[in-house]
């Protein structure tokens, strides 16, 4: 089975624009480069029209990926989520257990992400590790870089 990537109706809107910018306008100039290039020579040591290619298969990769995702994609109305749990769309303020410090996550689909602003994927394993949970549990979740541990002491949604 598929798994579905979910996400806002904003962030599928950012990604299809990404996607349209990437086939309109940056595919046909990398693609005008490589013809460039060929038109040059001998193509066996032409660094330009290798240079190019590269980038043509880097583009046509990205671009891949995200028609992958937006074919995957499950909008989700975050009017419609328990909002007495961490779910879909939450900002969650958690008190790190083992540095007493507190930090502030906002579970976002994919296009929403950026992780300096604390905008975590919800498919990523500390998003997933918080998912269901309520206002005063404590949570370990494991993460590539180990455990972590939280006190959940805030769940709301800005919408």
């Amino acid at each position: 089975m598929t798994e579905l990537v979910p996400m806002t109706r904003k962030g599928y809107d950012k990604l299809k624009a990404e996607l349209d910018h990437l086939e309109t306008v940056e595919m046909p100039a990398v693609a005008q480069r490589v013809a460039d290039a060929r038109s040059e020579g001998d193509l066996s040591e032409n660094a330009e029209y290798h240079g190019a290619r590269e980038s043509q298969g880097m583009l046509q990769a990205k671009i891949n990926l995200l028609r992958d995702k937006l074919n995957r994609s499950q909008i989700i109305d975050t009017a419609n989520v328990a909002r007495d749990q961490v779910s879909f769309g939450a900002t969650i303020v958690v008190k790190d257990l083992d540095f007493g410090d507190e930090e502030t996550f906002i579970l976002v689909g994919a296009g929403e992400e950026d992780y300096d602003a604390g905008k975590i994927l919800f498919t990523s394993p500390l998003a997933q590790g918080l998912v269901g949970k309520k206002l005063g549990e404590k949570v370990t979740i494991d993460v590539p870089a180990g455990k972590v541990k939280f006190e959940i002491l805030e769940i709301r949604f800005d919408d």
